[in-house]
């Protein structure tokens, strides 16, 4: 008897999987139908209120698998907002599960390629998908509008294409592209750039020198706010718009590893790649340097991004965090692409998830 229910038990198994193997495409296609509709809801409907922010890029010019270019999503109750806009940002907001047509701004902190080279695709793909019949802007310090004059030149053409091909109710050529808003910034001061009744976002000059202008953000939405340096060296006014903030998303470099990488070079007879790498930790900070800023602001949480150079190797990230862990007292972590950062309003709650 016992064998007989195996027996038939093995039956209806193979009989399943024969099934399974006729219908293969037809469960695929339903699988796909699924995962397509959960991509299709809004992702924002379940966060909430409060500030959220998404390192959709946390990466640097350095190619790296791991990380892609310089992208931060923010969310401020239901508006969402993209601070730069490296390559990759559209497809990177996306892997996280939201879409570019929810952007209601852009913010760029200075006009290096790594930080506006995705900015194209992000407008095209924002044009694409937005339903609410709002034109997006692109905030910048001066010279964002030649910036953004440029990308209108480059995608002219194919802007034509899409709303011949799909309509003009589809791809109104009115909400192509962007408006831009274009400001000033002057060390030790801020600039007003978005101000609502629970919102105020401020840009700052930070020290990238010789890049000029190059800022960071401040945003503040009920009474939670999070500080984005932008490129730059430990800098007063950082640590100035830092104080007191619940969260400090800081660019951080390693000198002693970028050194590896200049001493590899000449050794390698690669005289002019060993120049650029002898230049560069001349305007970024350390770890360690941000975690004396950090300190010293009384920060909550401290998230390092635009990481220099990429850390392929468990190790690495010991050498490239070195003592700067001990002399910050909060959470200090390295930022990674996916990474999603959570401050609810009323709350001092700072909660850590990947998207």
């Amino acid at each position: 008897m016992r064998k007989k229910l195996l027996i038939a038990a093995v039956a209806l198994i193979l009989a399943g999987g024969t099934v399974a193997y006729i219908q293969r495409h037809e469960i695929t296609l339903a699988m796909v139908e699924k995962v397509a509709s959960e991509r299709m809801q809004n992702p924002m409907n379940g966060l909430d209120d409060g500030l959220h922010v998404g390192l959709c890029g946390t990466g640097s010019p350095f190619p790296d698998p791991d990380r892609a270019a310089p992208c931060t999503l923010v969310i401020a109750g239901k508006d969402m907002f993209l601070f730069d806009a490296g390559s990759a940002a559209a497809k990177q907001i996306a892997t996280m599960g939201f879409s570019t047509g929810q952007l209601k701004g852009v913010f760029i902190t200075h006009f290096h390629s790594d930080h506006i080279d995705g900015l194209g695709e992000v407008l095209m793909t924002r044009w694409a998908q937005h339903t609410q019949g709002q034109k997006l802007t692109v905030h910048g310090p001066s010279g964002i509008a030649e910036v953004m004059n440029g990308f209108e030149t480059a995608y002219r053409q194919d802007t034509g294409y899409r709303t011949e091909h799909h309509g003009v109710a589809t791809m109104p050529p009115e909400l192509a592209g962007a408006d831009v808003n274009q400001f000033a910034v002057q060390k030790g001061s801020y600039t007003t750039v978005v101000q609502q009744p629970d919102l105020l976002i401020e840009a700052f000059a930070v020290n990238h020198q010789p890049i000029n202008p190059a800022v960071g953000y401040r945003i503040n939405y009920k009474g939670r706010t999070v500080v984005l340096s932008g490129d730059t060296t430990s800098d007063v006014q950082v640590k100035d718009a830092a104080r007191n903030a619940d969260l400090l998303l800081h660019e951080a470099l390693s000198p002693e590893l970028v050194a590896r990488l200049q001493e590899t070079a000449i050794n390698n007879n690669r005289s002019k790649l060993a120049k650029i790498f002898s230049d560069i930790p001349n305007y970024h900070a350390t770890p360690l340097d941000v975690a004396v800023l950090a300190q010293e602001a009384e920060v909550g949480h401290v998230v390092l991004s635009h990481i220099v150079p990429p850390l392929p190797l468990a190790p690495l990230r010991e050498i490239f965090l070195g003592k700067a862990p001990d002399v910050f007292k909060g959470p200090f972590r390295i930022g990674e692409d996916g990474d999603f950062i959570s401050l609810p309003a009323g709350s001092k709650e700072v909660i850590y998830s990947q998207r």
